[in-house]
Protein backbone atom coordinates (compact mmCIF):
# COMPACT_ATOMS: atom_id res chain seq x y z
CA UNK A 1 0.00 0.00 0.00
CA UNK A 2 1.44 3.23 -0.91
CA UNK A 3 2.22 5.85 1.83
CA UNK A 4 -0.45 8.34 0.97
CA UNK A 5 -3.16 5.42 0.98
CA UNK A 6 -2.19 4.19 4.86
CA UNK A 7 -4.46 5.56 7.67
CA UNK A 8 -3.40 8.51 9.50
CA UNK A 9 -2.98 7.09 12.45
CA UNK A 10 -0.69 3.82 11.18
CA UNK A 11 1.63 6.92 10.19
CA UNK A 12 2.13 7.97 13.08
CA UNK A 13 2.96 4.53 14.57
CA UNK A 14 7.22 5.90 14.15
CA UNK A 15 9.40 7.42 16.79
CA UNK A 16 10.52 11.03 15.47
CA UNK A 17 13.29 13.15 16.37
CA UNK A 18 13.23 16.56 15.89
CA UNK A 19 16.43 17.27 14.11
CA UNK A 20 16.26 21.42 13.00
CA UNK A 21 19.14 20.85 10.70
CA UNK A 22 20.38 22.14 7.60
CA UNK A 23 19.41 19.56 4.41
CA UNK A 24 20.95 19.94 0.49
CA UNK A 25 17.72 18.77 -1.64
CA UNK A 26 18.55 17.84 -5.16
CA UNK A 27 15.57 17.73 -7.59
CA UNK A 28 16.26 17.03 -11.40
CA UNK A 29 19.98 18.47 -10.95
CA UNK A 30 18.96 21.44 -8.61
CA UNK A 31 20.27 22.09 -5.68
CA UNK A 32 17.69 23.99 -3.07
CA UNK A 33 19.10 24.38 0.43
CA UNK A 34 16.26 23.71 3.03
CA UNK A 35 15.74 22.60 6.98
CA UNK A 36 15.35 19.07 8.25
CA UNK A 37 12.06 19.76 11.10
CA UNK A 38 12.29 16.06 12.32
CA UNK A 39 12.85 12.43 10.89
CA UNK A 40 11.62 9.65 11.73
CA UNK A 41 12.62 5.83 10.01
CA UNK A 42 10.43 5.89 7.18
CA UNK A 43 10.05 9.91 6.32
CA UNK A 44 11.14 13.54 7.11
CA UNK A 45 9.24 16.45 7.37
CA UNK A 46 11.03 19.36 5.55
CA UNK A 47 10.80 23.31 4.70
CA UNK A 48 12.48 24.60 2.00
CA UNK A 49 11.79 28.41 -0.16
CA UNK A 50 10.90 26.33 -3.20
CA UNK A 51 7.35 24.62 -5.10
CA UNK A 52 7.36 20.56 -4.88
CA UNK A 53 4.38 18.59 -5.36
CA UNK A 54 3.15 15.14 -4.10
CA UNK A 55 5.07 12.53 -5.92
CA UNK A 56 8.56 14.69 -6.84
CA UNK A 57 11.69 12.68 -6.15
CA UNK A 58 13.83 14.35 -4.06
CA UNK A 59 17.62 12.94 -2.80
CA UNK A 60 18.24 14.71 0.45
CA UNK A 61 21.62 14.90 2.13
CA UNK A 62 21.90 15.96 5.55
CA UNK A 63 25.44 16.80 6.65
CA UNK A 64 27.03 15.52 9.94
CA UNK A 65 28.90 18.06 12.25
CA UNK A 66 30.72 15.33 14.23
CA UNK A 67 34.04 13.69 12.58
CA UNK A 68 33.20 10.32 13.83
CA UNK A 69 29.02 10.17 12.60
CA UNK A 70 28.42 10.25 8.60
CA UNK A 71 25.57 12.07 7.57
CA UNK A 72 22.21 11.06 5.78
CA UNK A 73 21.70 10.68 2.12
CA UNK A 74 18.42 9.55 0.94
CA UNK A 75 16.26 9.21 -1.89
CA UNK A 76 12.43 10.42 -1.21
CA UNK A 77 9.25 11.05 -2.46
CA UNK A 78 7.33 14.16 -1.29
CA UNK A 79 3.91 12.65 -0.12
CA UNK A 80 2.48 16.13 1.02
CA UNK A 81 2.57 19.79 0.89
CA UNK A 82 2.06 22.89 2.79
CA UNK A 83 2.73 26.21 2.06
CA UNK A 84 4.06 28.45 4.24
CA UNK A 85 4.81 32.44 3.95
CA UNK A 86 7.40 34.29 1.87
CA UNK A 87 6.91 31.44 -0.82
CA UNK A 88 8.22 28.71 1.58
CA UNK A 89 6.94 24.92 1.93
CA UNK A 90 6.32 22.31 4.60
CA UNK A 91 6.96 19.04 2.94
CA UNK A 92 6.49 15.77 3.96
CA UNK A 93 8.87 12.80 2.02
CA UNK A 94 9.15 9.25 2.41
CA UNK A 95 11.98 7.49 1.90
CA UNK A 96 12.75 5.12 -0.54
CA UNK A 97 16.37 4.56 -0.12
CA UNK A 98 18.68 5.68 2.09
CA UNK A 99 22.99 5.63 0.87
Amino acid sequence: MSQTGRDYSEKRDFIRMRVDADVLLIHEGDEVQGVCIDLSSSGMQLEAPRQFKVGDRLNVRIDSDHAALKGLEADTEVVWVKAQDQGNQKLGLTILKMR
